[in-house]
């Protein structure tokens, strides 16, 4: 398989661009679009949500990650390997959640004939991506380097990472290290921990641990970001009760 994960949103030429290229590299492989409507330029945020959704796919398998806003700078692109797990996108933060106890790192070193200063998600990550899918090695494309972050060194997002189509607000918390009992302040709003959504009556806020582990602010069936005028990067609170 190869997903996709961007923030390029889904109207617009740039999923498809992309998909095209996959499709010409490597047109034996599944592509999936895991997100296409990340938060526009923040790899924070973009790297909490990688972490929490790539455990689903089971090895081998390829993610084509762009959130690129440095796309023309010096900024370097960089393969990343964990098992049989690859990633290939810009060096701007975008892995630095990523687990495990044998990463490898490479950094690009890729030019095709033409490439675009402003499009490099479809000019030098995408062709690399599907040729690592295709069985060519990393060294054709890249050269070893050591891992621009330390594995598990990072403190949670106290921030609101992305809004669903629900209205639910995926924070960028850990969930497995949280109490059921503190309360999730947001704004002017304190909200209780709740197991599941059919467990609270109709209108009723809440905070769970969704289903890849991230805290996430919720209204029985109405829209969480409408009720509570929520939106991306508002910050979060713990309030612990005695």
């Amino acid at each position: 398989m190869i997903i996709m994960f961007c923030d390029f949103g889904i109207s617009g030429p740039y999923l498809g661009q992309m998909a095209a290229v996959l499709y010409r590299y490597a047109p034996g492989h599944r592509q999936i679009n895991l997100f296409s409507d990340l938060p526009p330029f923040d790899a924070e945020a973009a790297s909490c949500l990688l972490a929490a959704y790539e455990r689903d796919f089971f090895a081998p398998c390829y993610f084509l990650c762009v959130v690129d806003p440095g796309v023309g700078s010096d900024r370097s692109g960089l393969i990343i390997r964990n098992g049989d797990k690859w990633f290939v996108g810009p060096d701007n933060g975008l892995f630095s959640r990523l687990q495990g106890n044998d990463l490898e790192c490479w950094e690009i070193v890729y030019q095709p004939d033409a490439c675009s200063r402003s499009f490099h998600g479809r000019d030098i990550f995408a062709p690399v991506i599907a040729q690592l899918a295709a069985g060519h090695a990393v060294e054709e494309f890249a050269c070893p380097r050591s891992l621009p972050f330390v594995p598990g060194d990072y403190d949670d997002l106290m921030r609101v990472i992305y809004i669903d189509h629900f209205g639910n607000a995926m924070t960028g918390i850990d969930g497995r290290a949280v109490s059921h009992q503190w309360q999730i302040k947001i704004a002017s709003h304190c909200l209780p921990y709740a197991d599941t959504f059919s467990g609270q009556p109709e209108g009723t806020g809440f905070w769970y641990i969704n289903a890849n582990g991230l805290v996430e602010i919720a209204v029985n069936q109405r829209s969480a970001a409408n009720v509570y005028s929520l939106r991306i990067g508002q910050v979060v609170q713990w309030q612990h009760r005695n």
